[in-house]
């Protein structure tokens, strides 16, 4: 699935400036057509790095999105953050609530399984998904990248967890158990129904990760809120990264080898999967001369943070590290799945590179829990005969 660099970094042209607004306004209708009051609020909000609107603090800056993260002690349980859902729909101790001794195991064991040796365990499983998917572009035929990523991040959960579930199956209950939960994330009421909506689609979604293996299924609650970080995070990343490729004309750095790293830590910086990261204060501190109080509501917006929404993805001057990875928060609650998430991507744009696909169709998912697309085709440009000379 590695493209041949057939010229060096320095001789690679980099993206217009024309092709980087079209990128950007293509990815932004992902917000603006899923969300567009919160993206309206954010949008507004945005030029101040903390503003609080009544009991909720939105927090835009690098500085003060990383210190809420770090320094200030957080309830992870309280109703409408991420550990919260967790406890909601499943019992047990879950990844995203616990604290001390259980929490730091957890992400052990995890940072085990989707570390370097992992990452490379569970490789050849996605790359037969996209080398069956991605064939049909060197047939002149169109692919949708939507159902391939929710394949691709179905069967590598299902090869993490060693689950027996049919993956597409297992993919559809984590969509579903997210896009239930989806309101408790977020600024507002809460709809009637949704609580007991994404319970029910959690507990389908446990009954398809259940195992033979011993002691695998006391964790339960855990391996259903892996599954749907897994997933969703994948679906809603892959093809936005795609868009970006194709639409600002970044497919030479998608083929050099030397560049695609520093481009897959770009895309994810800009498209921030999660743009969002909900958090309650559990004890008063101060973000950039902005009380905060016990109890309150903190907005976290990754997106702005990483400097996504005025920095375009450059592989030749990427964004610091530091910068980069705030995507996938910060401090010893960040994300365990980084490294996978780059390795999927890394090998996403590998095997799409010599077809240079364009976007063909694309269409906003309104119910998803992220941002994303419904549907987004491609096609290779060039007829059958250009792409074998390739």
């Amino acid at each position: 699935m590695t493209a041949n660099a057939s010229t060096t970094s320095l001789s690679v042209p980099g993206p217009t400036a024309a092709a980087v607004r079209a990128a950007r306004r293509r990815d932004r209708a992902v917000y603006t057509r899923s969300h567009p009051l919160l993206f309206t609020l954010l949008a507004v909000t945005r030029r101040r790095s903390v503003t609080r609107i009544g009991d909720a603090v939105l927090v835009h800056g690098t500085d003060p999105y990383r210190t809420a993260l770090t320094r200030i002690p957080l309830d992870r349980t309280a109703t409408g953050t991420t550990g919260g859902a967790a406890r909601e729909l499943s019992t047990g101790g879950t990844l995203f609530d616990q604290e001390g001794a259980g929490h730091r195991d957890a992400r052990r064991a995890l940072a085990e399984d989707v570390g370097a040796g992992g990452v490379e365990r569970l490789r050849p499983v996605w790359r037969a998904v996209l080398a069956r998917r991605l064939a049909p572009l060197g047939m002149g035929r169109t692919v949708d990248l939507v159902p391939l990523a929710r394949e691709l991040a179905g069967t590598t959960v299902c090869a993490l967890l060693d689950a027996p579930g049919e993956p597409a199956r297992v993919a559809e209950a984590a969509a579903r158990a997210a896009a239930a939960a989806v309101r408790d994330h977020l600024p507002g009421p809460r709809l009637p129904g949704t609580a007991r909506a994404a319970a029910a689609a959690t507990a389908r979604l446990e009954t398809l990760l259940a195992t033979d293996t011993p002691g695998a299924n006391g964790e339960t609650a855990l391996r259903a809120m892996l599954a749907v970080a897994a997933v969703n995070t994948t679906v809603a990343a892959l093809p936005r990264a795609v868009a970006w490729c194709s639409d600002a004309r970044l497919w030479d750095e998608a083929a050099d080898d030397r560049l695609r790293p520093a481009l897959v830590g770009e895309l994810l910086r800009v498209i921030a999967p999660s743009p969002l990261l909900p958090r309650v204060a559990a004890a008063d501190a101060n973000l950039d001369g902005c009380p905060v109080r016990a109890g309150d509501r903190l907005i976290l917006v990754a997106r702005h943070a990483a400097q996504a929404h005025n920095q375009p993805p450059d592989a030749r001057h990427p964004a610091p590290p530091a910068v980069a990875q705030l995507v996938f928060g910060a401090g010893t609650h960040a994300c365990p799945g980084a490294r996978l998430a780059r390795a999927q991507l890394d090998d996403t744009l590998a095997g799409l590179a010599s077809y240079r696909p364009t976007v063909v169709r694309a269409r906003v998912d309104r119910q998803a829990a992220l941002p994303g697309w419904r549907s987004l085709t491609i096609r290779a440009v060039g007829d059958r005969e250009s792409l074998e000379e390739r």
